[in-house]
């Protein structure tokens, strides 16, 4: 009996192959997303320094979501978490999807991460 890979796993398979390409710097940090059923994470990582910039997230106090599996919720997170990368001095960042299709709560998060003012 054919088995069907795990679907986590093809996702971190992919997001290997995405993130040899992606690196980020103290100047130009790189904006990690993690989506899980409930929630979505999002972090500004400096890979040089292996320190975490800035990070937010559904499980935030700050933004009092009702429903946080969503793409509403998604564009919160994406505004909260350029709001906090602005605040440190970071205005130019490299994208990392994390294995996950460009849309959605992804696309949602990266599209109102840009128009509050972050460039990738």
């Amino acid at each position: 009996m054919i088995t069907k890979p795990d679907k986590n796993a093809v996702r971190k398979k992919r997001h290997q192959r995405v993130r040899k390409n992606l690196f980020g710097t103290a100047e130009r940090p790189r904006l990690n997303v993690y989506r899980s059923n409930k929630h979505i994470y999002a972090q500004l990582i400096d890979d040089l320094n292996g320190k975490t910039v800035a990070s937010a997230s559904t499980v935030d106090n700050e933004l009092k979501l009702e429903s946080t599996g969503n793409v509403e919720a998604a564009a919160k997170v994406g505004e909260l978490v350029a709001k906090r990368a602005k605040e440190n001095g970071y205005q130019n960042v490299v994208f990392d999807r994390g294995g996950y299709l460009y849309h959605g709560r992804i696309k949602a998060l990266a599209d109102a991460a840009r128009e509050a003012g972050l460039e990738f």
